[in-house]
Order: C-alpha cells, then structure tokens, then sequence
C-alpha cells in the first residue's frame, strides 16, 4: 500500500456502542438541556468553547442544614459576569434561581456545595466566531465540600506562598468567576513541594493576591486588611466585611505584603467552600502563637449563625 492508497470504510475501526462509565462520581443533580440528570450523565460537548478554550463564567452557593448562604449576592454576580462577556440564557433570575433549588431538592443534600455555569457553547459549524455560539447553561448540585477538612478547621491551615503570578487583571477580569486556573494549580504544586496544604500567589506588583479559589485576611493589632488589586472580590470576602461593620471591627482592602503576612497577629483564609478557615503556618513558620486566634473564631462562629438568619439565606423546599 503507498502513501497515496484511500483507506476504504473496511478499513476503518469499527465504533463499538457506546460502554457504561464506571468511573465514580459525586452523589448529586445535574441540569442540562432542560432535564435533571446523575452527576454520571451530566457530559459537555468537546466542542463547546467553554471546553475548548476556557469560555465560561460560573458561580458557586452553598446550602447549609437547609438553606442556601447569601444566594442573591451569588447570583447577582453570575448575571454581571455573563454581560461583561456578552452571554445570554434562555432562562430568567427567576427560572436560574428555582433551577438551583430543584437540584438541591432532588439530590436531598441538606448541605451541599451548588455550582450554576454558562458556557459559550458551539457552533453547528464549529466556527470561529464566538458570536455564532450558542451559550450553554447548566448546574448542579453534590454534597458540601471544604477547602479545609475538620483538623485543619481546628488547628489551622499550613500554607506557602508562590512566586507564581496571578493573571494580570487587564488580562482577564478578576471580578468575573472564571476557569483559568493555571497559574492556581501551579501555585499548588509550588506548596505541595514545600510541605503546605494550600497556597498563595502574588499579583503583578509583587504583593499577595488570592489563592486557589479562596481570598486571604490578615489581623494586626486588631484590624483586617485583605488584597485589592487582581483578586477575585468573593462573596465570603463580602461577608467578612458585612460581619466588621455589624461588630464595629475595622477591614480595609489594600496592598498586601508577603511580610505583612507573616508578621500578622492572626490570618484566615474565606471561600464558599469552607467559609472562614484559620491558617496557622505560612511558609513553615507560625502566625501569631501558632494556634487559632481569638478574633478569626469569632467571625467563624458568626459565619456560621448568620446561616440561620432568614436575611441571609434562603429555604429549599425539599419534597
């Protein structure tokens, strides 16, 4: 046979049907293309941009004993980031908002962790112009997961800081949720390296930014300070100053310095998935007197009861 022989369909390998996934998933709800789905079943095309090229903007709530935490705040932002990248559902706030909770009533969770995304979607044509995709949206809803597990809620996170540098934000908008993780996942490779559980990573001016899927808090002589520039401005970040201004404690958002860091009498981390978590340990040396300071249980703890609070969250009608 010569380079230029057609290989005829006989040829060609056959395409066996289709074989049941035994791959293990989460117990929970997908919807998708207006169906509820197992979390085994809900798939995304590999020609859909969100795929393909990270075109995707998403959000995540989290239900705790019942109840979603904060959900109109979640949403809002969701909304914002699919205008700011030019994307359109064919469903209402409303609609979204009943979408979510029907995810959460059919899986049962009574705390779980619920995500909403649109996607760019594709094309018929697999075009090139993103104005000729078909956005995408799709949830779900899975049981409730922490950045830090029960002992590190206890005796603190041990975190590194990674020279790695947050993507720029006149490159990619910070305040719009979004995929592109890389510069994350290195960061937390860097920290794995160095013996830590987790990491930070600078931001363009040489200061700290955030972390993978978290913001960071520091407590000097009493008063928070967090980074603004090139982060993400989370709604357990928001809480956070929420929770300062009830309780008169003062929070400014500025530059943040690797040494501020260090020298800081307490520091806390805040994430939709875990809330308030205490670090104890950055860079191998201890925060304070290395154990969970007094100030950080204290918005950990009314974190927590503002989940009950009717002002703050919101039921799920469970069947």
């Amino acid at each position: 046979m010569t380079i230029a022989t057609i290989r005829t369909t006989t040829d060609l390998p056959k395409v066996e049907p289709h074989h049941e996934d035994n791959r293990r998933y989460p117990n929970g709800v997908a919807f998708m293309d207006g169906q509820y789905l197992p979390m085994s079943e809900a798939k995304v095309s590999v020609l859909d941009w969100g795929f393909l090229h990270s075109d995707a903007t998403y959000d995540t709530v989290h239900v705790w004993e019942g109840r979603f935490f904060r959900l109109d705040l979640h949403l809002d932002r969701f909304f914002r980031g699919m205008e700011r990248l030019r994307m359109k559902l064919p469903y209402s706030r409303e609609e979204i908002e009943k979408i979510l909770a029907n995810c959460v009533a059919l899986s049962g969770h009574k705390s779980s962790y619920v995500e909403m995304i649109c996607t760019r979607g594709g094309s018929a044509t697999f075009s090139r112009d993103p104005r000729e995709a078909e956005n995408r949206f799709i949830a779900f809803a899975v049981p409730f997961g922490s950045v830090a597990n029960k002992e590190q809620l206890e005796r603190g996170l041990h975190v590194a800081v990674s020279d790695t540098v947050r993507i720029p934000p006149n490159s990619v908008d910070p305040s719009i949720k979004n995929y592109h993780w890389l510069d994350l996942v290195k960061g937390l490779f860097d920290a794995y390296d160095l013996g830590a559980e987790t990491a930070l990573i600078m931001d363009t001016n040489g200061n700290i930014a955030e972390g993978p899927g978290f913001n960071v808090f520091t407590v000097k002589d009493g008063k928070l300070k967090t980074p603004a520039f090139g982060v993400l401005p989370g709604i357990t970040r928001q809480t956070v100053f929420d929770l300062c201004r009830q309780t008169e404690l003062g929070v400014t958002a500025a530059d943040l310095t690797r040494d501020e860091l260090k020298q800081a009498d307490e520091v806390f981390i805040t994430s939709t998935a875990g809330g308030i978590m205490p670090v104890t340990q950055v860079d191998g040396l201890a925060i304070g007197d290395g154990r969970v300071g007094d100030l950080t249980r204290q918005l950990m703890d009314l974190y927590w009861q503002k989940h009950s609070d009717p002002a703050w969250s919101t039921a799920v009608a469970y069947p």
